[in-house]
């Protein structure tokens, strides 16, 4: 499904063509990015629509980060109906190159004031590396937008939801809805056409032995008791 829209900037091959992990010529992505993308008019009005859909449809969860390149494919991701921040932008980016919007994914170091007690004590830092965005390239400009937390988690995490209408970057905010510290952007890593799963499992290999201990637990009920006052979202 290659389409032009209004907005949408000139080919930019590398950034529209189908990768191993960002394979958005897959069937699964290509019914997804149709579907909804409906009869939006402009590419940023597309781009808006796909955003909120992967944003929202595909639960975030940390806690299942399985570092094959079976696993972390976009469809892969799509057909689950989960992920953690890599392969979530991998999807964001996978679903614009389906609608002819230029798109790549973007790293950066963070630490996350936020992330639960268990991934603190089995990973033994709050410095998350190569957390992810998806870069997409919309009226000449490339934009971030990071489509990780869903609405509901959200909700149970008292943070402000990130949106994205194309004008302008949407990464995460500094402090949650009480003014508590969220999120703190340490270095950037930079864009890239494929998601460099190498270099991602060499950093984990090395920073986070103990990840694959994650992988039993429930995320969601990990936030719920260590924020016992927000509300709970199905």
């Amino acid at each position: 499904m290659i389409c032009h829209l209004p907005g949408a900037d000139a080919p930019l091959a590398a950034d529209l063509a189908a990768t191993a992990l960002i394979d958005s010529a897959h069937p699964a992505i290509a019914a997804f990015a149709r579907d909804v993308a409906g009869d939006a008019a402009t590419a940023r009005e597309c781009v808006a629509r796909l955003y909120l859909a992967v944003r929202d449809r595909v639960r975030y969860d940390p806690y299942q980060v399985r570092l094959t390149a079976e696993d972390m494919c976009a469809s892969r991701t799509l057909t689950q109906g989960y992920g953690w921040c890599v392969p979530k932008a991998a999807l964001l980016a996978a679903v614009c190159r389906a609608c002819g919007v230029p798109a790549r994914v973007g790293y950066a170091d963070v630490r996350n004031h936020l992330s639960t007690r268990r991934m603190r004590a089995l990973l033994d830092t709050d410095v998350y590396y190569w957390h992810s965005y998806t870069a997409i390239h919309l009226d000449g400009c490339w934009r971030k937008a990071t489509p990780a937390f869903d609405l509901a988690l959200c909700r149970r995490a008292r943070l402000a939801p990130l949106e994205f209408d194309g004008s302008a970057d949407s990464i995460f905010h500094p402090f949650d809805t009480t003014g508590r510290q969220h999120m703190e952007y340490l270095a950037y890593r930079g864009e890239y056409d494929d998601v460099p799963l190498q270099d991602i499992r060499r950093t984990f290999a090395k920073r986070y032995p103990n990840m694959m201990q994650l992988a039993g637990a429930d995320f969601r009920e990990d936030c719920d008791a260590e924020q016992p006052e927000a509300p709970r979202v199905p």
